[in-house]
């Protein structure tokens, strides 16, 4: 990536414990946890002096956020803490692998002000190769598990004041071919799609986002994109710009030369933003 290594975000599990190692040792408490982590930082910080690697102020600030992560972590992480309402509006699932209870921790770190959270949802790949991934079944599933959690997150949100600050985006690397898919000539067993990148469907909500619009246009069977048409590059200008950068000016200096993050044929899409 762009970044140096001391960005990169915490991944949280989906079974057991969110983040692993968050309790102290036992027979070491938090005394002694903070001077260990004093001492081992005073060394990372000499061998800085030394060789100037910025892996090593990696390593320093990931040893202070884990410390701060050890007070932190365990509040927010619970979700069974959440009222029984709460709880029916996402479909959550406590104690259980499920996407819904990630898209309430979505919520709970909001609130507690993390910048940049990602989920990630498996089981799309509908090639209709078995029954959990044909389009009149699994896909279906899916729908069903994400719609109610996305809709309730975004109506959280709102009633708690943090829609219009927080640019929720959902989408995908590609979308499906609106035709059947077969392979080697032979039907698939269950009805399927192969990946398709000619026109597919992002959308985003929060943020100055204008509600209950849509823009571009595929043509008659949903193949190929005919207006509205956008570039990756383009979505990356419109989310950094609803997030206050000015992406034409957002440069790094990368592997010898400067790069900016929307190359140079991003363009903010202003149709979509609220005047």
């Amino acid at each position: 990536g762009f970044l140096p290594s001391v960005y990169q975000g915490v991944q949280c599990r989906s079974e057991g414990d969110p983040v692993l190692f968050i309790k102290d040792p036992e027979g070491v408490d938090r005394d002694m946890r903070k001077a260990s982590i004093d001492a081992i930082n005073k060394v990372n910080e000499l061998a800085y002096q030394e060789y100037h690697d910025p892996e090593i102020l990696s390593r320093i600030s990931q040893y202070e956020m884990a410390y701060r992560m050890q007070i932190s972590v365990p509040e927010v992480m619970n979700i069974n803490d959440e009222p029984a309402y709460i709880h029916e509006m996402y479909g959550t699932k406590p104690g259980e692998a499920c996407f819904a209870n990630n898209i309430l921790l979505a919520r709970k770190l909001v609130e507690k002000g993390v910048r940049f959270i990602q989920l990630f949802d498996w089981g799309w790949d509908s090639h209709g190769t078995d029954a959990s991934l044909a389009i009149d079944v699994g896909f279906i599933n899916k729908c069903r598990q994400v719609d109610k959690s996305v809709a309730a997150l975004i109506l959280d949100l709102k009633q708690r004041g943090l829609l219009e600050e927080t640019l929720v985006v959902w989408g995908g690397e590609f979308g499906r071919t609106p035709m059947m898919e077969n392979r080697e000539g032979k039907q698939n067993p269950f009805k399927g799609r192969d990946h398709h990148t000619e026109a597919f469907t992002i959308w985003m909500a929060g943020a100055g986002i204008k509600k209950g619009f849509s823009y571009g246009e595929t043509d008659e069977i949903g193949y190929s994109a005919i207006s509205g048409k956008v570039d990756p590059f383009d979505v990356q200008a419109t989310i950094l710009d609803q997030l206050g950068f000015d992406h034409e000016h957002l440069t790094y200096s990368f592997q010898g030369r400067p790069f900016r993050l929307t190359d140079v044929k991003g363009n903010v899409i202003r149709e979509i933003i609220q005047s």
